[in-house]
């Protein structure tokens, strides 16, 4: 293994890059924020067509996870396993303050960059010469902030962001200049900007938001609005409200109270059956003994969710858990047409109507906290089969004929200030840091952790507990384990994991590529080259801040790039805390690599 290191020092609001080891030293051509031309030349742009979003060219990514079907796979194949170790720094940029945790599109040669504080900046995907950037107006009296922004969107000749006032808003792709905004939420009434950006499907701009518990019911929607226009098609709400089909399964919970079902991030998205797929976080308060009791489902928390892309209607759901910890679903829905074979040595919950050997249409991945991966009939909401990946107690099991999950009784919160002993913990086995499916392997890559926690509901005792959640947490390490970061790759096919890669520091984001390599990041600023079929490590570099923000891979001029972006997240700063030997930096930095 070629070992690299190297230090990111902030100075006077710019990177000074230190190297000392040739790989990430940048050639004599490279630039660290260079100034913006006199002139910006005329540049080609070609208008992005669904078409093209469904099938996106090879060095374009255009998407939070490239494609529709989340896959995060770039097919890009220039760097390998055999020549990765030559991988040398092309430009560095940095990005203003704030959390970040964005991930760039990359098309005709052009990145543009989600940025703290709803900023979006293009620049040169090949030099990192600035182009243009948009920062957003806020109206006089919005009192927040912008936030931490996952990822835009991209469609005809324009952007599409979601505003932390409560917006959703398109600028032009060449110029920057705004074209229209809509208000999705009232900023006044229900606070809390959203953390991921919108997809457009079939020329719609469909977007979720977080949804606070001071935003009430209606801060919890997915909304379609017109790509050229703005204007509202749909709205639909991610609670079940009284009168609607599962309202029942909230008890005589008021309207009001039916809180924080949110989506977080962005959907998945199937062209044929023309349904959107959300993920979604759970019902507030936590303990559920202070809502209408620990029996009840209150639809449609912790599930994923199908959604017709014209009508916004709930085709089906699938609830994953009854959740009493926080443990959102809200991550990567990934879309594969495979066999079903399931290996029972490996997978304990089949659904015994299955044929091996079948081939479905699947969602599959680890989509909650739980890391838990789910298979299931992306038409129907068939459950397939499931199995667990790093250690938990939460689930008791799954009705395979069914597919309702059956809690742990003794996992459940039944009054105040009670302590459990939860595995995984609260920055969960999986959270929103991305994996990836590779189409060609058919492995799923998952960036695991191995901790559990002491969870405890709020009460005299406790006090109110966190994040207005109601309950209070300590992370520990899961029993037997000294690594708190695992990657799983795990058989799409049969469920088996056919490596695992440990290492003490928590995981972050990957993605995988055509030649061979996962690029993997860490919660302490390591960022690893891994062999996708033996999970050998090929390649490390340490960037020395956490590596918040999603890898991707891209190519201009018949070069391949491989970009990341360094910041500050929640995720990472929990991580961070299991792992005190290692020393980071906050530090905003979009780094690109390249074989010279």
């Amino acid at each position: 293994m070629s070992s690299l290191r190297g230090a990111v020092l902030m100075a006077a609001g710019m990177a000074a890059l230190l190297a000392t080891g040739p790989a990430l030293a940048a050639p004599e051509d490279s630039v660290a924020n260079p100034a913006a031309p006199e002139a910006a030349p005329t540049r080609p742009y070609t208008p992005v067509t669904d078409a093209m979003l469904q099938h996106p060219a090879p060095a374009d990514w255009l998407m939070w996870r490239r494609t529709l079907n989340s896959w995060g796979f770039s097919p890009l194949k220039q760097i390998t396993p055999q020549n990765v170790a030559g991988l040398r720094l092309m430009w560095a940029r940095t990005l203003p303050a704030g959390g970040f945790e964005g991930t760039p599109l990359v098309h005709d040669g052009v990145m543009y960059i989600p940025e703290p504080g709803d900023r979006i900046e293009a620049v040169d995907a090949a030099t990192g010469t600035p182009i243009w950037h948009n920062e957003r107006k806020y109206p006089a009296d919005f009192k927040g902030r912008g936030g931490t922004k996952r990822n835009i969107a991209i469609w005809g000749d324009l952007l599409f962001s979601s505003g932390g006032d409560g917006t959703v808003y398109a600028v032009d792709a060449r110029t920057g200049k705004q074209v229209w905004e809509a208000q999705v939420t009232d900023h006044h009434k229900q606070p809390g900007g959203p953390s991921a950006g919108p997809i457009v499907a079939d020329g719609k701009v469909i977007s979720g938001r977080a949804c606070a518990v001071a935003g009430g019911p209606d801060a919890c929607v997915v909304v379609a609005n017109d790509a050229l226009t703005g204007k509202e098609l749909w709205r639909t709400h991610t609670v079940a409200l009284p009168g609607q089909p599962g309202g029942d399964t909230w008890g005589d919970t008021p309207r009001d109270k039916r809180v924080t079902v949110g989506t977080w991030n962005p959907p998945s998205y199937d062209p044929d059956l023309h349904l959107i797929y959300y993920g979604t976080s759970i019902a507030s308060p936590t303990p559920k003994f202070e809502l209408a009791g620990n029996d009840k489902d209150y639809l449609y928390m912790t599930s994923t969710i199908a959604l017709d892309v014209n009508t916004g209607r709930i085709v089906w759901h699938y609830q994953h858990i009854h959740d009493f910890w926080d443990f959102d679903h809200t991550f990567e829905r990934l879309l594969v047409d495979t066999a079903v074979a399931p290996d029972p040595k490996s997978v304990p919950w089949i659904n015994p109507r299955l044929k091996p050997g079948e081939v479905r249409q699947v969602l599959t991945g680890a989509p909650g906290k739980t890391g838990i991966i789910y298979t299931l009939d992306r038409k129907t909401g068939e459950f397939l089969w499931a199995r667990p990946t790093v250690r938990q107690n939460v689930l008791e099991g799954i009705d395979v004929k069914t597919g309702r999950p059956i809690n742990n009784p003794a996992a459940e919160f039944t009054h105040p200030d009670q302590a459990l002993d939860i595995c995984p913990a609260f920055t969960g086995g999986k959270n929103w840091t991305a994996g990836a499916y590779n189409p060609e392997t058919h492995l799923m890559v998952e960036p695991l952790q191995n901790l559990c926690s002491v969870v405890t509901s709020a009460g005299p005792k406790t006090g109110p507990g966190q994040l207005g959640m109601d309950i209070d947490y300590r992370a520990v390490m899961a029993p037997g384990e000294t690594n708190v970061g695992t990657i799983q790759a795990i058989s799409a096919v049969t469920g088996k994991t056919e490596w695992k890669y440990q290492q003490r520091a928590g995981t972050m984001s990957l993605v995988d590529t055509g030649g061979g390599v996962i690029f993997a990041a860490d919660a302490v600023g390591h960022f690893h080259g891994l062999d996708d079929r033996t999970g050998r490590a090929l390649w490390d570099v340490n960037l020395s801040a956490p590596i918040s923000g999603f890898p991707i891979a891209y190519g201009v001029g018949g070069k391949e790039y491989v970009a990341v972006g360094t910041g500050s997240s929640p995720e990472a700063s929990g991580l961070g805390r299991m792992t005190p030997e290692f020393q980071t930096q906050n530090a905003n930095v979009l780094y690109v690599f390249a074989l010279p």
